[in-house]
C-alpha cells in the first residue's frame, strides 16, 4: 500500500502537483481508511488530501485515471492469445479462468500492472536474487496465464526501478532489462531448439512461442511507454527549464521567451509562498512575559490572558534603475518582470529606465503586458549609455524620496562610453538609502576593462553582484524580500 502511494505521489509531482510531506502523510492515513476496493471513493479521498487548486485537481484526476488503469494482456492481442491460439488440451481450456483471475487481480492492483498483496508488499527490490523455485516463462506463455504474466511483468518493472524512467531514450534499456528478468532468454533457447528440430510438432511449438514472444515484447514496450508518460510527463520541459535558468539572459533565443516568462512566474510564486509564511510567523511574535504577568494579577497569576510581543513590519521600498541599452536590455526585462510579479510581497516598487536619458516606467509596467511595456521602454529610453546623465536625472526626480526604508537596485554593465561617471551622486544616494545593490550581467573578469567604471560605482554600493541568469535574479530578489519581515 505504501509503495503504491509513494509511486502515485511521484507521478503527481511529475505532473506539477505540489505535495508537501504533511499532505503525503494525510494521503497515507486516507488510504488506510479507504483502501483500494472502491475506486471512486479512493479517487475523491486522495483528491481532497493531495490537490488544492482547480488546475491541480484537473492534473490529479488525469494522473489518477492513468496511474490506476489496468490493461489486461488480453487487450490488443496479448501474449496468451498468440500462445494459446490453435492449442489443444489444458492450455486452451485454461484461458478463460486465467483471464478472470487477471482481471480480478488487476482490480486489486494499485497501479496498472502492479499488484497489491504479496507481489506489492513483499516484492523483491532491485538487485535481490530471484526465488529458488519459479515457474518458467515458457510455461506461462504456453498456458496463456494472463494474471501470472502481468504479475511477472510488474515484479520485473519494480526490480529495475522503472518508476525512475525520465527520458524517451531510456525505453529500450528498461524494456530489455524487464524482459531479461522475466526470463525471455529461456524462451529464446526453446524457440531456437524447436526451429532446429526435425519434429513437426516441435516446429509448431516454436512458431507459437515465437508469436507469443513477439506479443510479450509488445506488451512490455507498451507498459514501459505508459510508465514513461506517468512518471516523466514534464521531464523534457523541466530539463529545458533547468537549462534556461542557467543560461545567460542576453543569449536567450526569442523562441524560448514564453518558457522563460512562465519560469519567472513559477519562481515568483515560489518566493511569494516562502516569504508569506515568514511574514505570518513574524506576526505571531513571542510571548511578552512581563505584560502577561501584569495582565493576570487579578487572577492570582493564572494565565487567563496572554500578551504577545509585537513587531512592526515595514515593507521595503524598492527603486530599480535599469540600463536598457542593447547589451543589458534582456536582463532588465526579466528583472522588471520579477519585481512586478512579486507585488503581493513587494508592493512599493518604482522602476526607472535609462540609456542616454532616464525616466520612470512604473505605471507602464503596472498597467500593460510586459512585452508591450518593454517595447515602449526601449522606444523611449533606448540609445547610447550615459550614467552621469541618468544619475543626475534620478536625483532630481526621486532623490528626496530615498530614505532609510529604500533599497536601490541598479542594473547595468557600468560601461559609460568613457564619460564622467558621477560616482558622487551615487554616494549621496547610498548615504540616504537603506542599501544600494549594483547588478552587473558581465562576469567579474570583465569589470573595469575598457570603458567600464565598475570600480568607482562598486565603492558607493553595499554590494555588487554578477546577475546574468534567472537563477542569479532569483537569488537577488529572494535576498531583497527577506527585508519584508
Amino acid at each position: 500500500m505504501t509503495e503504491v502511494l509513494s509511486d502515485f505521489i511521484r507521478a503527481l509531482r511529475a505532473a506539477d502537483v505540489r505535495i508537501t510531506t504533511s499532505e503525503a502523510i494525510e494521503a497515507g492515513a486516507t488510504l488506510a481508511l479507504i483502501g483500494y476496493e472502491d475506486r471512486e471513493l479512493l479517487r475523491q479521498g486522495l483528491a481532497q488530501a493531495l490537490s488544492k487548486s482547480v488546475d491541480e485537481k484537473q492534473a490529479f484526476f488525469e494522473t489518477f485515471d492513468s496511474f490506476f488503469a489496468f490493461r489486461s494482456f488480453s487487450e490488443g492481442g496479448g501474449a496468451q492469445g498468440a500462445a494459446g491460439e490453435d492449442d489443444k488440451g489444458a492450455p486452451g481450456e485454461g484461458q478463460s479462468p486465467g483471464g478472470e483471475q487477471g482481471e480480478q487481480q488487476g482490480e486489486a492492483e494499485g497501479q496498472g500492472g502492479q499488484p497489491s498483496g504479496k507481489a506489492s508488499g513483499q516484492g523483491m527490490g532491485a538487485g535481490e536474487s530471484e526465488p529458488a523455485e519459479r515457474e518458467s516463462l515458457v510455461d506461462l506463455l504456453e498456458r496463456g496465464d494472463r494474471a501470472a504474466l502481468q504479475e511477472r511483468l510488474a515484479d520485473a518493472a519494480r526490480r529495475v526501478n522503472l518508476n525512475d524512467i525520465r527520458f524517451f531514450t531510456q525505453r529500450g534499456m528498461f524494456a530489455v532489462r524487464i524482459l531479461n528478468l522475466m526470463g525471455v532468454e529461456e524462451v529464446d533457447d526453446v524457440i531456437a531448439a524447436a526451429e532446429a528440430s526435425d519434429d513437426p510438432g516441435e516446429r509448431g511449438r516454436g512458431e507459437r512461442l515465437h508469436a507469443a514472444r513477439t506479443a510479450l515484447r509488445e506488451e512490455v514496450r507498451d507498459y514501459v511507454e505508459k510508465q514513461l508518460a506517468i512518471f516523466a510527463a514534464n521531464a523534457g520541459r523541466k530539463l529545458r527549464e533547468e537549462i534556461l535558468a542557467d543560461t545567460r539572459l542576453n543569449a536567450i533565443d526569442r523562441s524560448d521567451m514564453r518558457i522563460m516568462q512562465e519560469l519567472v512566474r513559477k519562481m515568483a510564486k515560489r518566493l511569494i509562498a516562502l516569504h508569506a509564511r515568514r511574514r505570518r510567523i513574524a506576526r505571531r511574535g513571542q510571548l511578552d512575559i512581563r505584560r502577561t504577568i501584569r495582565a493576570n494579577i487579578e487572577y492570582d497569576g493564572l494565565l487567563f490572558h496572554t500578551v504577545w510581543k509585537r513587531r512592526r513590519l515595514e515593507r521595503p521600498k524598492v527603486m530599480a534603475l535599469c540600463d536598457v541599452s542593447g547589451s543589458v536590455s534582456q536582463t532588465a526585462r526579466f528583472l522588471l518582470m520579477f519585481l512586478y510579479s512579486l507585488h503581493e510581497v513587494l508592493p512599493n516598487v518604482r522602476s526607472f529606465a535609462f540609456s542616454g536619458n532616464l525616466g520612470e516606467v512604473t505605471e507602464l509596467f503596472e498597467h500593460n503586458d510586459v512585452d508591450y511595456a518593454m517595447a515602449e521602454t526601449l522606444s523611449r529610453f533606448g540609445g547610447s549609455t550615459d550614467y552621469a546623465e541618468a544619475l543626475e536625472t534620478f536625483e532630481r526626480l526621486a532623490g528626496d524620496e530615498v530614505d532609510h526604508r529604500t533599497t536601490v537596485l541598479i542594473l547595468g554593465d557600468a560601461r559609460n562610453n568613457n564619460g564622467e561617471p558621477r560616482a558622487d551622486i551615487l554616494r549621496k544616494i547610498h548615504d540616504r538609502a537603506r542599501r544600494v545593490i549594483f547588478l552587473n550581467p558581465e562576469p567579474r573578469s570583465s569589470w573595469n576593462t575598457g570603458d567600464s567604471v565598475m570600480r568607482k560605482y562598486e565603492a558607493c554600493c553595499d554590494t555588487a553582484q554578477v546577475c546574468a541568469t534567472l537563477k542569479d535574479l532569483e537569488r537577488v530578489v529572494s535576498d531583497l524580500m527577506r527585508t519584508a519581515i
